[in-house]
């Protein structure tokens, strides 16, 4: 692998350290291609939720929506390309949907607004999930991908909080509530998740996030087995 597509999943690896105890549960032929995918989700993560002048930001995602429907023709230009192209997905949809990122950048008034204003990219996600892991999308899958999305912006932009809550706390306790310990999807996404949840749930206990290894094995097996 080239130093350049190193340096995408490494970044990726060290947001989410926790992954190195639970990608045993992968299939070993998805484990490269998983780390990837998260990875480019991670970039348009970080695109959401970039504050102040946007302008950068709102360039790259132009450009990812060429890039990714280059895709379809397998012709990449990033390295994370080389892992993620040749999977025959629907790269044009997920591409027709970055515009959205944009304008979810605004405080949501409530809890339906904060999901529609992700949902037609959290479809697009799970379409292409779907075709990367031979499972099938579903609109329970879209929503996992959604709450996920809400769970971890949350902790990156105070403003994500939508109108009707009167804090962070209230808004994490009612993504909690919505979000099922196993979740519908892929099997790289169902184990992504159980991280995802932990970091919240520690969130809303108020201590610091320190899973331990015996207990993210024990969470991440039972999530696998879907």
């Amino acid at each position: 692998m080239s130093s350049a597509l190193d340096s995408f999943l490494d970044k990726w690896r060290e947001r989410w350290p926790e992954w190195a105890f639970v990608e045993r549960f992968v299939d070993e032929a998805d484990r490269a291609r998983s780390v990837a995918w998260f990875a480019l989700l991670q970039e348009f993560d970080d695109m959401l939720n970039a504050s102040g002048d946007t302008t950068p930001q709102d360039a790259k995602l132009a450009w990812w929506g060429e890039e990714l429907r280059s895709w379809d023709s397998q012709r990449s230009r990033h390295p994370l390309g080389r892992l993620l192209e040749p999977v025959r997905a629907p790269w044009s949809q997920l591409a027709d949907t970055l515009p959205d990122l944009i304008p979810a950048r605004e405080r949501p008034a409530d809890a339906a607004h904060a999901r529609s204003m992700l949902a037609r990219y959290a479809a697009a996600v799970a379409a292409v999930e779907a075709a990367m892991f031979n499972s099938k999308a579903s609109p329970a899958a879209a929503e996992a991908i959604t709450t996920q999305m809400l769970a971890l912006r949350v902790q990156e932009q105070a403003a994500a909080v939508p109108q009707a809550f009167a804090n962070e706390m209230e808004w994490d306790k009612a993504l909690q509530a919505s979000w099922p310990s196993r979740v519908a999807g892929p099997r790289p996404r169902r184990i992504y998740a159980v991280l995802a949840r932990g970091r919240q749930q520690a969130r809303i206990r108020g201590g610091e996030y320190q899973p331990s290894p015996a207990g993210l094995l024990w969470r991440s097996w039972w999530a696998a087995r879907g």
